[in-house]
Formats: structure tokens, sequence, C-alpha cells
């Protein structure tokens, strides 16, 4: 899976606006600022969420934007979804229609497993798991394992 800077930027804002109080609009200058995302990409950022309806705004002197649902309802894939679409696509063509046979059979079934596994991950955390630092517990397993492995590599490049 590649992400692409859109994604990731939104998937950042959208977490940071989970950490707003309750009822709180945050401006967009604030929330660019926040993270670090430069304010005209963050704008259509913002546009694509709220026509998702990930996202609300208010216009204004007080206006800005808040979560459109509660960050516990809203997952990371939601977000991904709105900015890039499918989690996991090959050629835009559906995983039932690839034209594979004989020896590259299987490998519709490897692409099955991979959007499965990005699915039980991007699916099952919400917005505000990652705001608050409480991952999944098969996530944070996942994330565990894979710094053993980058550990264990570059321990045996010295």
């Amino acid at each position: 899976m590649r992400m692409s800077a859109k994604a990731e930027y939104a998937v950042r804002a959208m977490v940071q606006l989970a950490t707003a109080d309750e009822g709180a609009v945050v401006k967009t200058d604030d929330l660019a600022k926040a993270q670090g995302i430069p304010p005209q990409f963050l704008v259509d950022i913002l546009s694509d969420l709220r026509t998702d309806r990930l996202v609300r705004s208010y216009r204004g002197r007080d206006g800005g934007y808040e979560l459109a649902r509660p960050a516990a309802d809203i997952s990371i894939a939601d977000v991904l979804r709105c900015i890039d679409g499918p989690l996991a696509s090959v050629r835009d063509i559906g995983l039932g229609d690839l034209p594979y046979s004989g020896p590259t059979a299987a490998l519709t079934d490897v692409w099955r497993a991979l959007r499965a596994s990005m699915r039980s991950v991007l699916e099952e955390t919400s917005l505000a798991e990652v705001a608050a630092g409480s991952l999944p517990r098969h996530v944070g397993k996942l994330a565990d394992d894979y710094r053993a492995q980058e550990e264990n590599r570059g321990h045996s490049l010295s």
C-alpha cells in the first residue's frame, strides 16, 4: 500500500480534530499549524472530508471544523477511502475479474489476504484510539512485531 501525502495529511488532521473538546470548532489555520500541513492543501482535504460527511464546517468569524460523528465511530479506513478510494486495488479491477490463470491463479487470494489484513488494521482502528494512544490489541502487536523485526535487521547489518 502506498499512501498519498493527501491521505496521510487527512488522517493527521482528523486525529487532531478528535482531540478537540466536544462542541469545539477548530479553525483551518490552527489545524494546519498543529500538524504542519500546508494550509491551502488542508482546505482541499477538508472539502473532501466534508463532502463525505466526516467533518462539519461552520462559516464566519467563529467558524471552523469539527468531526461529523464521534471519533470512536470514524475509522482510519473511512478517512483513507474518502481521500484515495479503495484500500487495496489491483489496476482498479475487481479481484474476481483479474485475468490470472495457471501458476498465477493463486495471486487473487494473495490480494484478498492483503486486503483483509489491511482492513483488520484500518477499519478496526478509530480516530479516538489513535488520539488516545490506545490502539486495538492486534494492531499494537503487529506494530511491536514490526519494530522487533527492524531491530533484528539493524543488528544483523552491524
